[in-house]
């Protein structure tokens, strides 16, 4: 076939074309970053703080009170890829604004409930305003290739930020106005972020990206990828063990002799010091690709940190093993995606995703209802040390896999047609492993190893017709 009007951008990530953000993309960001993490915020503020608060109200018992706490994961995971490729269809803005109504009225229906179904309801529907793959496709159709990974970066940022921020203000709100001031407040924010979306994110047209959002066709292909599956069923169990420690942790806590509105001082320094002895880590997984020892020992950590909450009972013994299971958990949760980047296939990343986004969220589901019933028939320490087990169970599968190729994933546009010599020749380059052609994007998308990879090359292969190049192995 004619390839000779055949044209091709700049791949996403190669790094000598990295551009500081323009004014547009600077505020996208910010203000996409912000609507993310307030609606984490109010996902994530009620976790320390249900089982203590939720025990006032009408028909609360330990299973309902974990079901109100990971309810909002079975919507979330039910509606993440639909509301995605939806957005494809009638644009990111309607499904960012529906979204976050739906939020806020479920946020409003726990704020003025009574019983522990009115909560169970409202943190359901806040679970179906289910935005998220609409703003990582909003990321990408508001940024330029070369800058992408830094914005997804400032997103992932935001939403750990989120979740260390909710930990601290969840029991503070608590202590000034209940559960209902914490709903509110929540309903309150997410109407602030309608408004923004509406008169401070730009309105840029849809742009297809496969490593950005999900094709249908591709997510019942990886469906049935082997590779990916131990990472789904690993944050699948991180975000259950999320939920469900929580379920068992805050009582302890009171016990020993913190009053719930302290809580936060707890959480504050514990926190942070666990962000600080997981950075040397994460740094040990990239520089020096050990990705998949640093999972497996964060698995460890946790695991030690869940078999000794079994039986701690003094106020330091939570402080110090809550700091072993959140230097864990930060190490998992941070690692965990970057293993699946590396792994998903080329042009798969978004649809890859969107099944481990639904997972985590299916596990945060589970984590409530399965905690709360475990706590309430055998007692928080048969809860932690289950946990703990299957922690080191999935471990010991982990450690049965391969470790993760260092690839990255490249995108090149093309306009005109691509022959199969050219793609034969692309696979042929240093450092690339998979070349995948969708043409009805318009696009080449490529897995490569970055530091062996040569741009300029990949560039004189598309834009020529191929026939100087001769003919490959």
């Amino acid at each position: 076939m004619s390839t000779s009007s055949s044209r091709v951008s700049a791949p996403a990530n190669d790094a000598r074309t990295q551009a500081a953000f323009s004014a547009v993309e600077k505020r996208a960001v910010i203000s996409l970053a912000s609507l993310y993490a307030l609606r984490m915020l109010g996902l994530f503020m009620v976790l320390p703080v249900m089982m203590l608060e939720g025990s006032k109200l009408e028909g609360a018992t330990p299973q309902l009170l974990g079901l109100a706490m990971g309810v909002y994961g079975l919507t979330q995971a039910l509606l993440q890829i639909p509301a995605g490729t939806l957005s494809d269809r009638i644009g990111r803005k309607p499904i960012i604004v529906g979204g976050l109504i739906i939020f806020a009225l479920g946020s409003f229906i726990a704020a003025s409930a009574d019983s522990v179904w009115g909560v169970i309801a409202g943190r359901a529907l806040q679970g179906g305003g289910a935005i998220a793959s609409a703003i990582m496709a909003l990321v990408t159709d508001l940024t330029r290739e070369d800058n992408r990974m830094k914005a997804m970066a400032s997103i992932g940022a935001s939403i750990g930020l989120s979740f260390s921020v909710a930990l601290v203000l969840g029991p503070w709100l608590v202590s000034l106005g209940g559960l209902s001031l914490i709903f509110a407040a929540t309903g309150v924010l997410a109407i602030g972020g309608v408004l923004v979306t509406l008169f401070v994110i730009p309105t840029p047209p849809p742009k297809a990206h496969r490593d950005a959002t999900a094709v249908w066709e591709e997510v019942f292909k990886q469906i049935k990828n082997p590779h990916l599956w131990p990472l789904n069923v690993g944050i699948f169990l991180l975000h259950a063990l999320m939920v469900a420690i929580f379920v068992g942790i805050p009582k302890h806590l009171l016990e020993a002799g913190l009053p719930a509105e302290h809580h936060s001082w707890l959480y504050l320094p514990v926190l942070a010091i666990a962000f600080v002895l997981m950075v040397p880590f994460i740094i040990v997984a990239e520089k020096k690709r050990k990705m998949k020892s640093v999972v497996i020992t964060g698995a460890v950590v946790i695991a030690i940190g869940l078999f000794g909450m079994a039986f701690a009972s003094e106020l330091w013994h939570w402080v110090v093993l809550m700091l072993v299971y959140f230097w864990g958990f930060n190490l998992m949760e941070a690692s965990l995606p970057s293993w699946l980047s590396k792994v998903a296939p080329a042009g798969a990343k978004g649809s890859a995703m969107g099944i481990y986004s639904s997972m985590q969220f299916l596990g945060a589901f589970c984590g409530g209802g399965m905690g709360g019933w475990v706590l309430g028939h055998y007692g928080s320490s048969a809860l932690f040390v289950g946990l703990g087990a299957l922690v080191i169970l999935w471990a010991l599968v982990l450690s049965r896999t391969s470790a993760p190729r260092h690839l990255t994933s490249v995108r090149l546009a093309v306009t005109g047609d691509c022959s199969d010599l050219q793609l034969s020749q692309l696979l042929a380059l240093k450092g690339v492993s998979e070349v995948s052609l969708q043409a009805s994007e318009g696009a080449i998308y490529l897995k490569v190893s970055a530091t062996d990879f040569d741009q300029e090359e990949a560039l004189n292969i598309i834009q020529s017709t191929g026939e100087e190049h001769g003919s490959q192995r």
